[in-house]
């Protein structure tokens, strides 16, 4: 070998960590901001998400890297995780409620894409669905106008139920907006209901002891980060108290014993995100990019559940259900 030639060698062995750095530093990156766990319910959210980032051409790992910030229910810790990604600089923002309004907060000019399950005009993320303007848009579940549905839902099941409650996480920022509608809700239908309120699993007990000593005939359990992930701790109480309840779209309580889930698709929510994340790693602006609204809503039953608790679901529902397990 040729001295040249060899010095050459030399010299691109030592440049190649350099060209692989160089590359890494290179590579955007998504900062994952949300207000529930990694692991259970919102497992299923990431993994839609990251078939939105396929769909335009981005893999984790190869062409672009996600940092994740999980707030664990701790919606007080939200503000300070979205303070540091902008500090960190991340090419994109993806952020479920409350995170998203944090984020928004915390900058005007890093891309964010929001999922919501409440209006994101009415939260002030947006100007429009259809021109949201500045730097945010996204998807909507409109999980809030859902929550009426969920009571017709579980009085249907139980039409003898004269006493509903529902659970309630107060931090979540339309709490409110829940409540007032399951009471609007519940007028119409003519029973009475309760609102429980639960911001950590502390709260989950005196929930449940309430619930027993109001004699509830069912439970609804409202959309909210933190009460998704614990979905299946959840369908636990529910059973060990035998209290038929109807969850917000949330196909792991359902399948670890809950009675019922509705609502709007939440992981084609979280398709959508990772759709619009990629797009705006390709130069779209997020103003050009209008807000989608997920139309698809899933039913589903847990029939042994239901026999467990020694009721007749009705044909009308079933026939009405997405998917009923046995």
């Amino acid at each position: 070998m040729r001295r040249r030639d060899f010095i050459a060698g030399v010299a691109g062995v030592a440049t190649y960590p350099l060209a692989v750095r160089a590359q890494q530093a290179a590579m955007p990156v998504i900062g994952f901001l949300n207000g529930g766990s990694p692991d259970g319910y919102f497992a299923f959210m990431v993994a839609a998400f990251r078939r939105g980032l396929k769909e335009t051409g981005y893999v984790e790992g190869q062409n672009v890297a996600i940092e994740f910030r999980w707030a664990e229910g701790q919606y007080d810790r939200v503000p300070a995780m979205a303070a540091e990604l902008v500090r960190r600089q991340v090419t994109v923002i993806v952020a479920n409620t409350p995170g998203n309004l944090a984020a928004k907060a915390a900058t005007t000019t890093i891309p964010i894409v929001f999922t919501t399950g409440g209006d994101p005009v009415q939260m002030g993320l947006v100007a429009s669905l259809s021109r949201p303007g500045g730097n945010v848009t996204g998807a909507t579940l409109f999980a809030v106008e859902t929550v009426a549905k969920q009571l017709e839902v579980a009085h249907e099941i139980v039409p003898t139920a004269t006493v509903i409650a529902a659970l309630v996480n107060p931090n979540n920022p339309y709490a409110e907006t829940l409540s007032r509608d399951l009471q609007a809700a519940a007028r119409i239908l003519g029973v009475q209901l309760h609102v429980l309120r639960a911001s950590a699993e502390r709260d989950f007990d005196a929930a449940f002891a309430t619930l027993v000593q109001l004699r509830a005939g069912a439970l609804v359990i409202t959309v909210d980060p933190f009460l998704g992930s614990r979905s299946e701790q959840l369908a636990g109480l529910t059973l060990r108290h035998a209290v038929p309840a109807v969850s917000f779209e949330d196909r792991p309580f359902v399948a670890a014993g809950g009675l019922m889930s509705y609502g709007g698709s939440t992981p084609e929510g979280y398709r959508i995100a990772g759709v619009y994340a990629g797009r705006i790693l390709k130069g779209d602006k997020p103003s050009d990019l209008p807000v989608q609204q997920v139309t698809k809503v899933e039913l589903i039953i847990n029939l042994k559940t239901a026999r467990a608790l020694g009721l007749t679901v009705p044909l009308t529902l079933l026939g009405r259900a997405d998917e009923v397990i046995e």
